[in-house]
């Protein structure tokens, strides 16, 4: 079973991917989106998360990330299982109107895998990608940050409230996030570049 890329060094930046099983596009809503970012809020004020980048899409979730306390991998265990804890929980107490059909695909999930007994969120494996240079870490934070306007959810990067497009244009978000200096692009020429960003 292919679990994605092996974090080889656990004390670098990574760009990860956590995927909800079946692509399920639980994140439509804004309660599971807000749960995201508790928890990531969480991460970085108690449990050593650097967090350079992120995007909260649909059915998924790119982050780019450094663990200063431990290894990252277990980071990135803790903050899925948390999530999936968490977010499971409000969908069988909260009136969800997708609940049985949702509930059901999280259950045949745990179908081809031991691991878990009752339902599956996330997929296995998370593709993490070791941040090796400036330049590659300015191609995942663009990846990341287009990530709305190419589904043409917003017109402009920065307009997308749950990603780091605004930290990286206006200095404020949702999130206190650890902002990347770019020497290669002239920094007002990036904040006119994801102002202006369009289809």
């Amino acid at each position: 079973m292919k679990e994605g890329y092996i974090i080889r060094d656990q004390s670098k930046p990574h760009f990860i991917t956590a995927t909800v099983v079946d692509w399920i596009d639980i994140f439509s809503r804004q309660t599971y989106r807000d749960m995201i970012i508790d928890c990531l809020d969480f991460c970085i004020t108690n449990k050593g998360m650097l967090l350079y980048g992120y995007v909260i899409m649909s059915n998924h979730v790119h982050l780019i990330i450094q663990s200063q306390e431990g290894k990252l991998s277990d980071l990135i265990r803790d903050f899925k299982k948390y999530t999936a804890v968490t977010i499971l929980k409000k969908i069988e107490t909260v009136p969800e109107s997708r609940r049985e059909w949702m509930l059901e695909r999280f259950k045949l999930a745990t179908q081809s895998h031991n691991r878990n007994k009752n339902y599956q969120f996330w997929r296995y494996g998370n593709h993490a990608e070791e941040i090796y240079s400036q330049k590659f870490m300015w191609s995942k934070l663009d990846y990341i940050h287009l990530n709305p306007v190419r589904s043409r959810i917003v017109c402009k990067a920065s307009d997308y409230l749950y990603s780091s497009a605004s930290n990286y244009v206006y200095d404020y978000g949702l999130l206190a996030i650890q902002k990347v200096e770019n020497p290669i692009i002239n920094v007002h020429k990036k904040d006119s570049f994801y102002k202006s960003i369009s289809w």
